[in-house]
């Protein structure tokens, strides 16, 4: 059925094109949409806002675990093969000429395409299901800031002895509400807006958190933390391990962004070729987010050695200036926000699309009910994507809300993400579709990458497992407080 309305979606296509007067044609694509809008900077700022997310937040720990020699190699080893995978994903987006072959509007579309059969459903299904990790991920995150300001504000008028508990639950809560009223913008296009100001939050953020970093190196005068982390004593042999193993699946998703790469490039004009204005977009993109990430985690692992937090903002033990943490964890759940959205929307067009497919005559699925808004054109409200967007957050801040574990929750996901969508299919697509011959030095060299990857996927997702599991025997469920 999913073959079968692709093909019904490309004929039309193909009428829609012929059919098409010369003088109108200015206004669409070469597949009969309009003409995309997007520009390198617009597709940068949309992996801007996608790869630093909460991700940067743990980094400080998990250099912290590894060290100074092993923690920003890992850190720069990562971000050479999300680089180089994503120029390969890039060069998927059509099938066949580079300039005028078919398009491929989602991950999943490149993979039927290139790879077909059975690997479409294995992409898909992690795909989807990373996605709704993240926002899981997300509203923990974005509820550990908000109470973080409430924390500082709290010491600040009642003195550093008062414990100042509070429940996460009303701020995860909080964030769902907000999430179901922007979950109801359609889709991609419609989001540069929240990109930037989520991208521009991010900047302020990090700046924020390597700025106290470097202010607590020069208030203690030095710089601490050992050459090979976390001293045993500190942690037993075993924890050192599997914290080890978490550290890079925190890395890992720290540059979790090849899962709606796809989705980003469908979104920019061309000329130049889409996938010539991606690659760039991506070496802006991890050029810029690396150079962040190394120093947000060697300035957080040098303020606090083997004590790094888990997340650097909320784990600062002083709380002045105070006003600045508040400016951070607020410009954290802004930039949540904005990046709870990007994420989601492939999910959110992968669910309708479907349901059109199968219920194309049903009314409560394919209406459109135009609302006017004074000032704006009319919004047009979809009953099935208000019902089916808001039980999707419902569910995934519930779930938050049972599992409420960022560090382990962050690891995790990176680990089941990394390996599948940022590696594998990207290669074994460029493989299929640059024809490259079987055991030709390419060819083994890039799955000598694969294979690489696969190991240190399957260490961290063990080390992430692990976490959970401690994490779980002192846990009572809705009841967690800080």
């Amino acid at each position: 059925m999913k073959m079968a309305g692709v093909t019904a979606a490309k004929n039309q296509h193909q009428v829609f094109d012929v059919s098409l007067p010369q003088s109108g044609s200015k206004c669409f694509d070469d597949d009969g949409r309009l003409k995309r809008t997007g520009t390198l900077w617009t597709a940068s700022a949309h992996i801007i806002t996608a790869v630093i997310g909460s991700g940067v937040l743990s980094l400080a720990w998990a250099t912290a675990q590894l060290g100074w020699i092993a923690g920003p190699s890992v850190m720069f080893l990562f971000s050479f093969v999300t680089y180089y995978t994503s120029t390969l994903l890039a060069a998927c987006y059509r099938s066949g000429d580079p300039v005028t072959g078919k398009r491929n509007y989602t991950y999943v579309d490149a993979v039927r395409s290139n790879l077909g059969g059975f690997q479409v459903k294995i992409c898909g299904l992690v795909q989807y299901l990373n996605l709704f990790g993240v926002a899981i991920g997300y509203t923990i995150a974005s509820s550990i800031s908000m109470m973080a300001i409430e924390r500082s504000n709290c010491f600040h008028s009642k003195g550093d002895k008062n414990p100042c508990h509070m429940n996460s639950n009303p701020y995860m809560i909080a964030f769902g509400i907000v999430e179901i009223v922007l979950s109801q913008i359609p889709d991609f296009d419609q989001l540069w807006w929240l990109s930037i100001v989520a991208a521009v939050m991010s900047f302020t953020y990090s700046t924020i958190g390597l700025g106290l970093g470097i202010a607590k190196v020069a208030e203690t005068g030095k710089f601490r933390g050992s050459l090979t982390g976390i001293s045993i004593g500190t942690v037993t042999e075993t924890q050192k391990i599997w914290r080890s193993f978490q550290a890079l699946g925190d890395i890992a998703f720290a540059y979790s962004y090849s899962i709606i790469l796809i989705e980003i490039q469908d979104t920019v004009k061309s000329p130049p070729s889409e996938s010539k204005t991606m690659k760039k977009a991506s070496l802006i993109s991890v050029g810029v987010t690396t150079l962040f990430y190394m120093l947000c985690g060697c300035f957080g692992y040098a303020s606090f050695g083997d004590l790094s937090p888990g997340n650097l903002l909320t784990g600062f033990g002083f709380y002045n200036p105070y006003w600045l943490l508040d400016i951070a964890n607020a410009a954290i759940v802004i930039h949540l926000v904005g990046a709870y959205q990007v994420f989601c929307q492939p999910l959110f067009a992968f669910i309708e699309k479907q349901a059109h497919q199968r219920f194309p005559d049903s009314e409560f699925i394919t209406k459109d009910i135009k609302v006017p808004i004074p000032g704006f054109k009319c919004y047009n409200l979809n009953l099935f994507r208000l019902v089916w967007r808001t039980i999707f957050v419902i569910l995934t801040t519930v779930i938050s809300m049972l599992l409420p574990f960022f560090n382990d929750v962050v690891g995790l996901l990176g680990a089941l993400g990394f390996w599948p969508l940022t590696v594998y299919f990207p290669v074994e697509m460029y493989i299929a579709q640059k024809k490259i011959p079987k055991w030709s030095t390419k060819w083994l060299c890039l799955q000598i990458l694969s294979v690489a990857c696969l190991i240190i996927t399957i260490a961290a997702a063990a080390g992430s497992i692990a976490g959970v599991v401690t994490d779980l025997k002192s846990y009572k469920p809705f009841s967690t407080s800080y």
